[in-house]
């Protein structure tokens, strides 16, 4: 093989081909799948950590039954098996949680009715990442529809995805991360709200969720990221979240559940249980997060977790709280940067609200909401 057949070879394949497209949209059709099975079972009394686990159990299922024989490699030519399953396992923020709680047995928390209820989740075929956050309401009994939002949970609501919503028509070839946070920002204003801070949307390629193109949602003197420019062919999540509070969460004592193998550390643990723990992650998730419920011996884990995070083997993902009676919403998409147009390929359901006197006032919003998305349609001749 010749430098420039190594090369090709070793090139990565995005989204202008038609099978990696098609394993992106597969895998946003089962986290759709699975975001409606949480939402189904929402109820007054629901526990937090059997929601997660539905989230979790139905996309574990459905990647199972696709891709199940081997298929050909392009740049090899060699068939391989098709690594599927969770990229990010369902979490669920009711109220002033912002993010991230996916408790264990013992640890679990219970949903009331009129419950602000963000659910997050993610799922990935051959590496291929889709996935979203929703925010929704408990209604008063299973089954029925929940009431509208009003007042300054309508508000906050109606700003977040008002937001993705502009986020999306700047998602396009040149545009940047900076004009994004911009936008955000104008949107808080209008609504009242405050932008979550520390709320980071990612480029991602195949088996990389969080790739280093970032948009942060507010840029704060503390925190700034590098300025970027979208490209054509690119893939991001983006997530906002906003509050009625003052957008600051913080770590309050909650158990830290989620966690994720860093690629770049490499550690001799000396705790066999540690050993066997890594190894685990290393087999089942690679580098893609994972809730501690998921591996084999919970208890063994919780153990073996520590001594990893001691030496930087695996990052958590911690639960973060706003001041009690704030409200969070988050909306979080998967979108692809095509070269014509920009296509949102997870769902986005917006919960009932009503109006109220707060609208979108700033008119660089405005433009950007009447400006049409996804595949122009064809000039009839």
């Amino acid at each position: 093989m010749d430098a420039e057949d190594e090369a090709a070879a070793t090139k990565e394949v995005g989204i202008e081909d038609t099978d990696v497209q098609a394993k992106y949209k597969a895998a946003a059709e089962i986290a759709n799948a699975a975001m409606d099975a949480v939402k189904q079972a929402l109820a007054p009394g629901s526990s937090v950590a059997a929601l997660c686990a539905l989230g979790d159990s139905t996309m574990t299922a459905m990647t199972e039954k696709i891709y199940s024989k081997p298929v050909v490699d392009k740049a090899s030519g060699q068939k391989v098996k098709v690594e599927k399953g969770i990229a990010f396992p369902t979490n669920i923020a009711p109220n002033n949680v912002a993010c991230h709680l996916s408790p264990l047995d013992g640890e679990d928390m219970v949903l009331k009715a009129g419950d602000l209820v963000k659910v997050d989740l993610g799922c990935h075929v051959d590496g291929q990442v889709a996935t979203l956050a929703l925010t929704m309401v408990v209604p008063q009994a299973a089954g029925e529809a929940p009431e509208a939002l009003t007042g300054a949970a309508s508000d906050v609501v109606r700003a977040t995805y008002a937001a993705a919503d502009a986020v999306l028509r700047l998602m396009r070839p040149g545009k940047t991360n900076e004009e994004v946070s911009d936008v955000i920002a104008r949107v808080a204003k209008d609504f009242g709200v405050n932008v979550v801070e520390g709320v980071l949307s990612h480029q991602m390629k195949q088996f990389v969720i969080d790739g280093n193109k970032v948009i942060l949602a507010k840029p704060t003197p503390e925190q700034r990221v590098e300025k970027i420019e979208f490209a054509e062919n690119e893939v991001y999540a983006i997530d906002i979240a906003m509050s009625t509070g003052e957008g600051k969460p913080k770590e309050t004592g909650s158990r830290t559940t989620i966690f994720k193998r860093r690629a770049d550390v490499e550690y001799s643990l000396k705790l066999k249980t540690s050993r066997q723990v890594i190894s685990e992650i290393d087999n089942k998730f690679q580098f893609f997060p994972f809730v501690l419920r998921a591996l084999s011996d919970e208890k063994r884990g919780k153990l073996g977790i520590s001594e990893a995070l001691k030496h930087e083997m695996v990052i958590g993902y911690p639960v973060l709280y706003e001041k009690e009676g704030a409200l969070i919403a988050r909306a979080k998409f998967t979108v692809f940067i095509l070269p014509k147009y920009s296509l949102r390929i997870t769902t986005f359901d917006t919960p009932p609200v009503q109006d109220s006197e707060k609208q979108i006032e700033d008119q660089l919003v405005k433009d950007l909401l009447a400006l049409s998305v996804g595949k122009p349609e064809k000039k009839k001749k």
